[in-house]
């Protein structure tokens, strides 16, 4: 039965919060036994090479780690059938905010985009990728900036993110790095 009915739903949670609620969930499922209601929770990471520089003995050497990053900072993915059950469990679990969707009410993943978690290419859409260039006039549309406009000065292709110059109530710039998916051009 839950194969069929089955499907991935997001959750947004606060910041860092993304493996502790995926493990809360996790328990839950566990101990009331509804793994046959949500199947997987999972935040999808990547691995990366990061060089770095220490100073030791008196000189300065390159060090290589490799590090776990978030493909998509603040979000969790769950499969799951709808119930109210699986919704409370979700929505009431200490650092989700809500589900994504409109009126943060569950909206499943697309076939294809579900296809594409399972196969852990998850891809973000065509509209996150980039089609911003410098000079570019942008609308924040999630975060701390939702709803600011200001002007693209920096693109950064492999992290998909933007270097906008906003302007504050004062006059004042301030310099944003924001993902490719929490803008949107003016």
């Amino acid at each position: 039965m839950a194969d069929s009915e089955a499907k991935w739903y997001i959750l947004h949670t606060y910041s860092g919060y993304e493996k502790k609620v995926a493990d809360d969930i996790r328990t839950l499922v566990e101990n009331r036994n509804l793994g046959h209601l949500i199947e997987d929770v999972t935040v999808p990471i990547v691995k990366k090479t990061v060089e770095r520089e220490v100073f030791k003995n008196g000189a300065i050497e390159k060090k290589t780690d490799e590090v776990e990053e978030k493909v998509y900072p603040g979000y969790v993915f769950v499969k799951m059938v709808e119930t109210n059950e699986t919704w409370y469990i979700c929505r009431n679990t200490r650092g989700v905010t809500g589900f994504v969707g409109p009126e943060s009410k569950p909206t499943p993943l697309s076939e294809s985009e579900a296809m594409a978690l399972e196969r852990g290419r998850f891809d973000k859409s065509e509209s996150e990728q980039s089609v911003f260039k410098v000079g570019d006039e942008v609308v924040i549309t999630g975060g701390i900036f939702v709803d600011f406009t200001g002007t693209v000065t920096e693109v950064d292709e492999e992290n998909k993110t933007l270097v906008v110059n906003l302007v504050n109530m004062m006059g004042g710039i301030i310099p944003a790095t924001i993902e490719f998916s929490a803008v949107k051009k003016a």
